[in-house]
């Protein structure tokens, strides 16, 4: 009968015809027959099984073995002997060089036969011996399946005691070289359900027998933490972790993290190898584990650890939320990382190119899960918004990306930034801060906050690009008996010259500390500038004089040079000179004091009080307050800046317009209509001054830089309770008070008065007003008679004939931001540009500085953003917006630098003289000996550093080709190149891409 079955299985007969046949031969074997024809029956089905060239060849094979396993079970089990499958196992089946892959599938569908028989125990034995064997083999992850398979039907066969275990570590050890070779979803698929076959058999030994997960898992740990294999291991070792009983999560990774023989380099490469397994589609709670040990190392504050690994994968965490099927774990892990990383604005500006695309992919996708995901994403956006401020020109893009989703509150987020935090103590972060690898690309140093300390950074960056201001503080000589300035001076000196991309302002903050000040907490910027100031004069005025080499031009008469020598160096510069005058509304008697300033304090006006808009630019002729006589036509009065004013009475007379202007480029072809806002006189055409119509354009509500100083300007009636004593008429009396500028500063510095104190709530509030901002300013500052025609002979500046006050521009330096609703939290930063008297784009052909002429544009000077450590380029129309895109962040303080041929000339002309006579200060020799030392040292820190570095780094597990998740979601895909790694590949929806 064996020669009938070949002869029909071999022939050429159609499969109906041989299938007709075959179904007799296979009726006759039902009947009983002889033990020899048996054998023959079984060896012909197993030769067709086995070596069976087709699926149809194999098929009638195991329908025979199938037969004669019911029909004839004795010379089944006789001919399934221990001896026969051994040599199966170890020898395998058929010519040498094209052994049988169906073995393991052969001797599953025998068992069946068997389970009853005497020998079954036997058979068992040698399986439970033969399949560890087999495992430590390494075989591919089709054999695994089997072997797998057959011990999921046949559990008998199992390994067991000790056995067993190893058993479990070998087959994880199977599953970490798992390799899918194909880039078809369908090899794919099934590659998927392999790895599902051989971890779904983990899970049954360990749940027959828990002892064996704690060895399983420590040898699964081996593996990921080894920094010496050869291979990467497989992402299909998530697929175990998914096995591993949640309630012992907390033991193990208790365990792993207070392990003292495992080393960092270790931990970083096991850890940095779980964060890939988000990439798995089909694993459960993976993201729990990987959490759980970030958790864990935060816990024994391994925080070099974290942050290496944070940095390096968080990217392709994020890349992962492209992809539905991963996106749920993905999101949960990117949550984590982002939160917890609260000591640094690395790791979530590495994010910020991507996040705009990825934003629009999942809008595009228009499913639950995509909106889900975005309300989480832009959830944390605004969380790393919140916590790190003042990057508007990186964050703009991100903002225009998320602003139709929604916003948390600032509770929110507070909940969210601390149950996440790596740790509640600060300075166990301190070493940690943000690591630059290089100076910005601007060449400018940053300064490193020393916690809460941004206010500080933000002022003395503003004090060092005053230039005028930095070059004489450098060109102080040694023992000039004022420390503070000393200080100030070396600090200055290294933000110069030091190689370091940021330096710490440690020495300085210790010795400029306003005594009233909570070490670690935030502290209002403009209150430690007046402090640091007053310091600073008052340290040279008593005594101990700064000798600077600003000899006088000869152009100084003797009275100037006794003016300007006999002033400190802060009155020099930052220093104006204020009149108040009160002017008794009965006998009309004008009582005056003049004060010195060095900044102003600016209030905003009540809702209801009329100022007019910033937009209008006035010919110079109309600028300056009228000081009138007559009591029913009041006079420009102004108000003093520290005394507190009141909102206009009803019934009082109108405020008149006062002469504060901004200066800006006007619309090209706009008519100028003369009872327009936006009216330029025919004198104001001809100066090129007064011909540039608004830069910082706001809204017709909003206020703006000089409606808030023509309200300090403004008068002030003293009536009521607030009446003031007239000695002439010896009785208190209804009065004017105003404030008239008399002498303007160097530096102009403006405060603006955003926080409020409730006496209802006891707590400052902040005024989030937007105020626009002008790139030049004109003040009015009244001119003694006697100066008058020295002025006007000038040329430059132009005085109101007969009115006493002259026009004098000022141009914006810089801007100090704070970003938070009150002045005890939030954070400042600051912008700055330089500006000098000379051209700022490189220097004419003699090599002689050109005088800046008032065409020169304002708008062509670099503008920088200083972030404590962080200084980048920046623009004017970033310090513009930034309230319109990021509402909490309002420009706070205002420096502005006096044009020269103003007022302040001879101080002006004396600058630039000292300035073409010694270029650069050139600092003493102790200071640039720390210097030098300084960046030597850092040199050395820097190449250690990158050795401990590549150290690190070479630990983590590589992936490269994260970016391509990113790449492939681009609309347009022909751009691809055959150099690319992608070349050739699949689309956004690429499955291979994913998991592998």
């Amino acid at each position: 009968m064996d020669k009938i079955l070949e002869a029909v299985v071999m022939s050429s007969y159609p499969n109906n015809v041989k299938q007709g046949l075959v179904r007799r031969v296979i009726e006759a074997a039902k009947q009983p027959m002889d033990s020899e024809q048996c054998w023959s029956m079984l060896e012909l089905s197993t030769k067709l099984y086995l070596t069976g060239d087709t699926k149809y060849k194999r098929e009638i094979g195991k329908e025979v073995l199938e037969v004669y396993g019911h029909y004839h079970p004795e010379e089944f089990e006789e001919f399934f002997n221990v001896r026969f499958l051994l040599s199966l196992l170890q020898e395998g089946y058929g010519p040498l060089g094209k052994r049988s892959h169906y073995v393991l599938d052969y001797i599953q569908l025998g068992l069946q036969f068997v389970l009853e028989s005497p020998s079954a125990n036997s058979i068992f034995s040698l399986l439970r011996i033969e399949v560890l064997r087999k495992v430590c083999e390494r075989p591919s992850p089709k054999q695994c399946a089997k072997i797998s398979k057959l011990l999921t039907q046949h559990p008998q066969c199992v390994p067991t005691g000790k056995h067993q275990v190893l058993f479990c570590q070998q087959l994880i050890r199977c599953i970490g070289q798992f390799q899918c070779v194909s880039e078809g979803e369908e090899d794919i698929m099934e590659f998927l359900e392999q790895v599902n076959k051989v971890s779904g058999l983990l899970q049954r030994i360990w749940r027959a027998q828990t002892s064996a997960i704690l060895p399983s898992l420590k040898e699964l740990f081996t593996i990921i933490s080894s920094t010496e294999e050869q291979e990467v291991p497989s992402n299909a070792l998530a697929s175990v972790v998914q096995f591993v009983p949640l309630e012992l999560m907390d033991g193990v990774i208790r365990n792993l993290t207070n392990d003292d023989s495992i080393t960092d380099v270790q931990m970083m490469t096991a850890i940095g190898r779980m964060i890939d397994w988000v990439s798995w589609p089909l694993g459960k709670n993976i993201d729990k584990w990987i959490i759980a040990l970030l958790k864990g190392l935060a816990a024994v504050k391994k925080f070099s650890i974290l942050i290496e690994v944070t940095l390096s994968k968080i990217e392709k965490v994020f890349s992962k939320l492209l992809y539905p099927i991963v996106r749920e774990g993905a999101l949960s892990v990117l949550q984590y990382m982002l939160l917890s990383f609260q000591h640094s604005h690395e790791a979530f500006h590495l994010l910020l190119p991507h996040i705009p695309r990825l934003v629009a992919s999942l809008k595009k996708e228009d499913s639950n899960s995509a909106t889900s995901s975005l309300e989480q994403l832009a959830e944390l956006i605004h969380c790393m918004f919140f916590r790190f401020s003042g990057f508007p020109d990186l964050y703009e893009p991100v903002l225009e990306a998320v602003k139709a989703l929604p916003i948390p509150n600032e509770d929110r987020i507070k909940h969210l930034l601390g149950q996440n935090a790596w740790t509640s103590q600060k300075n166990e972060l301190a070493c940690f801060y943000p690591r630059l690898a290089s100076k910005s690309e601007t060449g400018k140093i940053g300064l490193i906050n020393l916690g809460n300390t941004c206010y500080m950074n933000s002022i003395i960056q503003s004090l060092f690009m005053a230039s005028d201001f930095r070059h004489s503080v450098l060109n102080l000589t040694e023992g000039n008996s004022q420390p503070l300035m000393t200080k100030l001076q070396w600090l200055f000196a290294f933000l110069e010259h030091s190689q370091r991309p940021a330096i710490s302002p440690e020495s300085f903050l210790s010795a400029s500390w306003p005594p009233w000040f909570t070490p670690g907490a935030q502290q209002d910027c403009s209150e430690y500038l007046k402090y640091l100031l007053d310091r600073l004069h008052e340290e040279e005025k008593t005594g101990k004089r700064i000798y600077q080499k600003l000899k006088e031009s000869s152009l100084m008469s003797q009275a100037v040079e006794h003016h300007y020598l006999n002033k400190t160096l802060i009155e020099k510069m930052f220093g104006g000179k204020m009149m108040t005058k009160i002017r008794c509304l009965k006998c009309l008697n004008v009582s005056s004091r003049e004060e010195a300033f060095t900044d102003l304090s600016l209030a905003f006006p009540p809702p209801d009080t009329h100022t007019r808009g910033s937009t209008s630019v006035l010919p110079v002729e109309e600028i300056g307050p009228q000081f009138i006589e007559p009591p029913e036509n009041p006079s420009q009065l102004t108000g003093s800046p520290w005394i507190q004013r009141k909102a206009p009475m009803a019934g009082d007379p109108a405020v008149p317009p006062m002469p504060v202007e901004t200066l800006g480029f006007q619309e090209p072809g706009e008519a100028a209509d003369p009872l327009s806002g936006n009216a330029v006189g025919v004198d104001a055409a001809k100066d090129p001054l007064s011909a540039f119509g608004e830069e910082a354009c706001a809204p017709k509500d909003s206020r703006s830089v000089p409606d808030l100083i023509n309200y300090f300007l403004s008068p002030e009636r003293l009536t009521a309770e607030n009446k003031y004593h007239c000695e002439k008429c010896a009785s208190l009396q209804d009065a004017e008070k105003v404030a008239e500028l008399t002498e303007g500063p160097h530096y102009l510095i403006l405060t603006l008065l955003r926080f409020s104190f409730n006496p209802r709530t006891m707590k400052r509030k902040k005024i989030l007003d937007n105020v626009s901002i002008p790139v030049v300013l004109k003040l009015p500052v009244l001119v003694a008679p006697e100066k008058t025609e020295e002025v006007c002979r000038h040329g430059k500046d132009r005085a109101a004939p007969g009115s006493g006050f002259m026009s004098v521009v000022y141009d914006l330096c810089s801007v100090v931001v704070h970003s938070g609703i009150s002045s005890e939290s939030g954070h400042y930063y600051c912008y700055s540009r330089e500006c000098t008297d000379t051209i700022p784009h490189g220097q004419p052909q003699d090599g002689a500085p050109k005088p800046a002429s008032d065409k020169q544009l304002d708008f062509e000077i670099q503008w920088y953003l200083f972030n404590d450590t962080r200084v980048s380029f920046s623009s004017f129309e970033s310090v513009s917006n930034v309230t319109s895109f990021f509402p909490k962040d309002t420009a706070y303080v205002l420096f502005y630098r006096q044009r020269p041929g103003r007022q302040s000339c001879p101080l002006h002309e004396a600058l630039a003289e000292a300035g073409r006579l010694h270029g650069e200060p050139s600092l003493h020799k102790d200071l640039m000996e720390a210097i030098s030392k300084d960046n030597i040292l850092y040199l050395q820190e820097q190449e250690k550093e990158a050795r401990n570095r590549a150290a690190y780094i070479s630990a983590l597990p590589k992936s490269p080709l994260w970016w391509r998740d990113f790449d492939r979601d681009k609309d347009d895909d022909s751009s691809s190149g055959g150099c690319s790694p992608a070349a050739g590949g699949g689309g956004s929806g690429s499955f291979h891409g994913l998991v592998f």
